[in-house]
């Protein structure tokens, strides 16, 4: 038996030779982490140069486009790197690592999308409050909120891992992933098990809980408001609910994949879901946000022409 952090590598099976594909499979991945690490960092660079944008909802996008940057660039260059790989394996501090990330991400990503659901809230429902219940303080203190306990609750998961004592090194995975390594395990998982599930409630169904409850209040004032109050909800809650079912798809499927057995699915398949939560959505965000906002979407052009009149 061996302690996890004893443990000198992970080979990850999920991999298989791409052949003559393999130079075309790089390319494409790499073509997909270019696209996703420009436009994120694009809305970032808007946001934070024009000073309309500093309000508390592109606040929040701020937040969640970092966000996308933090998780994709978790998973992306270490798939660089296996697709030119022939071992395709990973040292166990760099498997850890990629766990914390990954699980981080998910976990902020579930926060961010309530606080912005309740930002929403706040603006259809009180509008003539809306400035004095979102102040900048109170701004700031819940993309804190949305930081810290993911990153804390990972923290003790990657704890949790470290101490077990694993009798494998096998993951059937393409990348590290918390349950794959727990399943390695040959002591006892009971505490391990126990808490990823508190942590699975805490980290997607309370933010799932605030998002049901504040759409509930903002589908009841916008069936009993005005045509018109009903078109500015559609606008502004549009982009909110495509990124919220986007995500919450793909990471439905990678908690059923990981704790249930999917090998009845093609390799390939399982493969693209158990990515999709990782890929999708920091592609999918910024073009979401920055052709449904005005705002955004204006500031983009400004910015690009500003840089291409240099």
């Amino acid at each position: 038996m061996m302690n996890s952090t004893q443990l000198s590598f992970f080979t990850l099976s999920a991999y298989f030779d791409t052949g003559h594909f393999k130079s075309a499979c790089f390319l494409a991945v790499l073509l997909l982490y270019v696209c996703i690490v420009f436009s994120n960092l694009l809305l970032i660079l808007v946001i934070c140069v024009n000073r309309t944008l500093h309000e508390p909802m592109y606040l929040f996008l701020l937040s969640l486009f970092v966000n996308e940057l933090y998780g994709s660039s978790g998973l992306f260059p270490f798939i660089l790197v296996q697709i030119l790989s022939d071992s395709h394996t990973v040292s166990a501090p760099l498997c850890l690592l990629q766990i914390f990330i990954v699980y981080s991400y998910g976990g902020i990503e579930f926060f961010n999308l309530a606080v912005m659901s309740y930002d929403r809230y706040v603006a259809i429902c009180f509008p003539l409050q809306y400035h004095e219940r979102m102040t900048l303080n109170k701004v700031l203190f819940l993309i804190a909120g949305v930081w810290f306990p993911a990153i804390l609750v990972n923290c003790v998961t990657l704890s949790l891992i470290v101490s077990l004592q694993l009798c494998g090194s096998v993951i059937n995975k393409v990348y590290c992933d918390n349950f794959s390594v727990v399943k390695l395990s040959c002591s006892d998982t009971t505490i391990n098990n126990i808490y990823g599930l508190i942590a699975t409630a805490f980290t997607v169904f309370c933010p799932l809980s605030v998002i049901i409850y504040t759409y509930t209040k903002i589908f009841r004032v916008c069936f009993s408001g005005s045509e018109q109050s009903r078109q500015k909800a559609v606008a502004t809650c549009t982009p909110h609910l495509a990124s919220l079912l986007n995500f919450t798809w793909g990471a439905t499927f990678e908690i059923v994949q990981s704790r249930f057995n999917m090998n009845s699915l093609p390799s390939v398949m399982r493969i693209f879901l158990s990515l999709y939560f990782l890929t999708c959505p920091p592609i999918f965000n910024p073009v979401m946000y920055g052709l449904k906002l005005s705002k955004i979407r204006l500031s983009c052009k400004s910015l690009i022409m500003k840089s291409d009149s240099h």
